[in-house]
């Protein structure tokens, strides 16, 4: 995080994004972790400008001894912020990933089903996104494995999953919490390399120093996949940036963020010049693409 209030990135990132929308009761999935604490601080930091109604939810698994210190990070989370925090303890689950997984969805449906809520938000991040496109590779998926997680998709009826720091790395949503003085706690089974995505996981750590910011692109290339697949307005507009850049013939290494600031003038109807790089720019004007 850049900048001179590098806290305020990962907010920036969320309410431009789009993800978590304006007005919305959202559940909280806040296991006590440091990328859920994050999650929940920066919702919590969004909820007077997008007008939020938020309650945190800590869904126990029932596999950890030291689960009890996780859910006390919770509590003193939801303290802070003055939000109610509703606690749910499996039972009878199988301790395999999957039904773990397929209990714990369902705990936050219920959860947010019960609050009138009409989003739950998780902590999945650039890492994770990583994660499951290389998964999606290596069992030799199409598009929509390559798409990645969506950030949002339908949890229930009226209630949707999102996922609003899809493009924020790991490490920055832990430097949040270092700056903000928030507690969090770490889950020992994160280290354990006992299926295909823990080796996945040890595979990208080895590659990180080499590919500085591996992540987040991917994490964006999957967005871009995604949006192409379901012929979204943003891939439309993208596709009109991409091309007028082409007939300057100036395409070639232009930074995805410059694309997607002309992008997002087009989507607002605002007007500007957008510097691409040394001697490429394009003008907006209005919300449309303006040739000079």
């Amino acid at each position: 995080m850049r900048g001179a209030h590098p806290e305020r990135a990962i907010e920036r990132r969320v309410e431009v994004d789009g993800i978590v929308r304006a007005g919305q009761r959202v559940v909280v999935a806040c296991s006590g972790g440091p990328d859920s604490v994050a999650l929940s601080a920066v919702l919590h930091a969004l909820s007077k400008p997008l007008g939020l109604t938020l309650t945190l939810a800590y869904v126990n698994h029932g596999t950890r001894a030291s689960a009890w210190q996780d859910e006390c990070v919770a509590l003193a989370i939801a303290a802070r912020f003055g939000l109610t925090l509703r606690i749910v303890a499996l039972d009878g689950v199988r301790a395999d990933e999957a039904s773990l997984r397929e209990a714990r969805y369902a705990a936050l449906l219920s959860i947010a089903r019960a609050v009138d809520a009409g989003a739950v938000a998780t902590a999945h991040h650039a890492q994770d996104q990583s994660e499951s496109v290389l998964l999606a590779l290596f069992r030799g998926a199409g598009p929509t494995g390559l798409a990645g997680m969506p950030a949002r998709r339908p949890l229930g009826e009226g209630i949707d999953l999102i996922r609003p720091l899809l493009r924020v790395a790991s490490e920055d949503l832990a430097a949040y919490c270092r700056f903000e003085g928030l507690p969090y706690a770490i889950d020992p089974t994160n280290d354990r390399a006992a299926d295909a995505r823990n080796a996945v996981r040890a595979a990208l750590d080895a590659l990180r120093p080499a590919f500085p910011g591996l992540d987040v692109a991917v994490a964006r290339a999957a967005e871009v996949v995604a949006q192409e697949r379901a012929g979204s307005a943003r891939a439309g507009l993208r596709r009109q940036v991409r091309d007028a850049l082409r007939e300057q013939e100036g395409l070639r290494d232009v930074d995805f963020d410059h694309v997607e600031a002309a992008v997002r003038a087009l989507e607002n109807g605002s007007s500007g010049r957008f510097f691409m790089k040394a001697g490429t720019s394009l003008v907006v004007e209005r919300g449309r693409l303006v040739e000079e």
